[in-house]
């Protein structure tokens, strides 16, 4: 019976001793891949330093001017749709709706409608946008940005170059009351004959 105690003892030992062996084989080759990742500190690693100063200039910019943008609906907007919250959901789902990403939008609008935010004034915002259609880059983020905040100070802006075309014929037209005739096209010009050889 003692026999057996010790080979089941030995048995579990043998395991115990395999099952640590490979472990720690594991272990060292993961020790030695992080090593090597982490040698010597590469070239850029200076420049690497510098990017987070400029980065967190860049965030305290985006957050003052973030913060001017609220200042400034909040003044020439009265009621709800001046409100810190509603500007910025409003916005967002104004942009949202631009990108064709209705399911999201349609998420913002319930959060909007929960804070009692006016929903009228974001259709007049996007339909605001849609007349600035061909103005806005869709490469460059700034100008759709820029534009819904437009749009949501003022929803009854018009685009510059439209206004521009539109004021200017509608002058001439109600200056003279008369209609003028159709010019007639000038008769062509008949060929002449090549001389005789």
């Amino acid at each position: 019976m003692r026999q057996r105690v010790f080979e089941l003892r030995n048995a579990v030992l043998r395991q115990f001793a395999a099952t640590l062996a490979v472990s720690s084989l594991v272990v060292m080759v993961g020790l030695g891949g992080a090593s090597a990742q982490s040698g010597t500190p590469a070239p850029d690693q200076g420049k690497a330093a510098a990017q987070p100063a400029d980065a967190a200039a860049k965030d305290a910019a985006q957050n003052q001017r973030r913060t001017d943008e609220f200042a400034e609906a909040a003044q020439v907007i009265n009621g709800p749709a001046g409100n810190p919250e509603c500007v910025w959901l409003g916005r967002r789902v104004v942009r949202l709706m631009w990108r064709d990403d209705l399911d999201t939008a349609f998420r913002h609008l319930d959060l909007y409608d929960r804070f009692g935010c006016p929903g009228g004034h974001i259709q007049a915002a996007f339909r605001c946008l849609t007349r600035f259609g061909g103005q806005i880059d869709p490469k460059v983020a700034e100008t759709l940005d820029s534009r819904v905040h437009a749009c949501w100070i003022n929803p009854a802006s018009q685009p510059q170059q439209a206004a521009a075309s539109a004021s200017q014929p509608a002058a001439p037209a109600a200056a003279n009351a008369q209609p003028q005739p159709a010019a007639s096209p000038s008769p062509a010009a008949s060929p002449t004959p090549a001389p005789p050889k």
